[in-house]
């Protein structure tokens, strides 16, 4: 067949697929495993089968990049007050009705992409901001794996590391492929419930389960666990109290928690903002479950997005949305009052970076 007349002549081929025997190809990359014929896309809407094989389409080519603060993604306790690159792509293998970046994320025209961005580009660009790190995010980087692994490859070959943001819905045959070239993650933790992920996502819970005791027991990547409260969906006690639960039993005390502000979007308008009492109540819960840091998120709240001592209670980083103010670190990374050992990515000093968005155009990234 020549190149142009390829159903997809500029795409690159994916890994993790099968051929099957009535000729349609097997994706491997997440568990809804779309089975697709020659010319056909996933659900994901980017990945498609051609010449027998799973092909990425938006290798190379970004929505959009933005410096921002890495408290943002969340993570609050790898390289605080650093500046990190941010850059996603189109689509997304979950079709959750409150997406927040629902623009980007349900994207289905390929015009909203920006030219052709590759991973050492993208590289030189996080070099010469001054980014120590770069994030994959606002559409799920699983979906384009080999992009972000080969931007991952190309930044570590500058010292800069790399962030995946992710709901964690992946194949135990690509983690090791995917957060192997990772550093740091955040993982979406939607709901504790399948009754949540099949009604709101079209998804399964037990797969991101599984991801996270993956990351911890199995990886040295530094990840946290974010999960918007929708009001009426997920923010029971019960289900609350079950969530923290498990987090203690099988991924211990240590891994931090945002608890996030829903507001009203996408499909899902008719829902009221999160009550800042609601995310207050959350942190209570899984305080009491014996998990030790426990972060508030989209709104207004010093107590709840600043990190304490949990041995002596002492302030260790102040945080005024993303701006840090008072530090109490040793340059070891233990608490400046007790020597209680913080768990995280720290340096001797904070960075300055503060709550400052700035968009990039990588062609005048310097």
């Amino acid at each position: 067949m020549p190149m142009t007349d390829l159903p997809f002549p500029e795409a690159v081929t994916g890994r993790h697929f099968q051929k099957l025997s009535d000729g349609r190809v097997e994706c491997r990359v997440c568990p809804r495993l779309c089975k697709i014929h020659d010319g056909q896309r996933g659900l994901c809407f980017v990945r498609g089968a051609q010449n027998g094989e799973i092909v990425l389409t938006t290798y190379g080519r970004s929505s959009g990049f933005c410096i921002d603060p890495v408290e943002k993604k969340p993570l609050n306790h790898f390289l605080p007050g650093t500046p990190i690159l941010s850059f996603g792509t189109a689509g997304c293998n979950l079709t959750c009705k409150f997406c927040q970046n629902w623009d980007i994320s349900k994207a289905r025209q390929f015009d909203k992409l920006q030219d052709q961005a590759s991973p050492e580009m993208i590289a030189r660009a996080a070099e010469q901001v001054g980014a120590r790190s770069v994030a994959f995010t606002y559409n799920d980087p699983v979906i384009f794996l080999e992009y972000a692994t080969d931007v991952a490859d190309a930044c570590h070959a500058r010292g800069i590391k790399t962030v995946a943001v992710t709901a964690g819905y992946i194949t135990p045959e690509a983690r090791p492929d995917f957060f192997g070239k990772m550093d740091a993650a955040n993982v979406d933790l939607k709901a504790f419930t399948e009754g949540f992920y099949k009604k709101l996502c079209t998804a399964e819970l037990e797969p991101v389960l599984e991801t996270l005791k993956y990351l911890k027991h199995e990886t040295d990547v530094w990840f946290e666990i974010t999960t918007l409260l929708i009001p009426g969906q997920n923010d029971s006690d019960d289900e609350l109290k079950a969530m923290t639960g498990w987090i203690m039993e099988n991924l211990g005390g240590d891994v931090p928690i945002h608890f996030s502000a829903f507001h009203p979007d996408y499909k899902m308008r008719d829902i009221h903002r999160t009550p800042a009492e609601t995310l207050s109540r959350a942190r209570s819960i899984a305080r009491a479950a014996g998990i030790r840091f426990v972060y508030t998120g989209n709104v207004h709240d010093a107590e709840g997005g600043s990190t304490w001592c949990p041995h002596c209670d002492a302030l260790l980083i102040e945080r005024d949305w993303y701006e840090l103010g008072r530090w109490n670190l040793t340059p070891e990374g233990d608490c400046g009052s007790c020597g209680t050992h913080i768990p995280g990515v720290f340096e001797a000093r904070p960075g300055t970076w503060g709550r400052q968005r700035r968009p990039v155009h990588l062609g005048t990234a310097a």
